[in-house]
């Protein structure tokens, strides 16, 4: 079989709609018995890759979005939190018990501020930083 560079991998994933890549990372994940601390931040953090090496950076091009409280709205926050991250049920049940908790993490400002914007629409409290 032959060996596929990163590059070719990288264009494989690009194709990949993100329910495939979820589905790819659990499969990973059972094969070589693994964890992936927080797919969705890979995922997220993936398009922006190429430009992330500048070393001398003056504006903060990436942003972390962090819940600090679930609020009254559990069931719709734990739902913004799925549809922001695409984790399972239980993930995003147990992300947003244990606030304060990143729940994108080194994303562009624009995307950091819809699933704030998100997240608050649900009665969740968010920062970003």
């Amino acid at each position: 079989m032959a060996k596929l560079s990163q590059d070719d991998l990288l264009a494989q994933f690009e194709e990949m709609t993100l329910i495939e890549l979820s589905e790819f990372v659990k499969a990973f994940e059972e094969k070589f018995d693994v964890t992936a601390a927080a797919p969705a931040a890979v995922v997220a953090a993936a398009p922006g890759a190429p430009g992330a090496a500048a070393p001398a950076e003056e504006e903060q091009d990436e942003f972390d979005v962090i819940l600090t409280g679930a609020g009254d709205k559990k069931i719709q926050v734990i739902k913004v939190v799925r549809e922001l991250t695409s984790l399972g049920l239980k993930e995003a049940k147990d992300l947003v018990d244990g606030a304060p908790k990143p729940v994108l993490e080194k994303v562009a400002k624009d995307a950091a501020e819809k699933a704030a914007e998100s997240l608050k629409g649900a009665g969740a409290s968010v920062e970003v930083k």
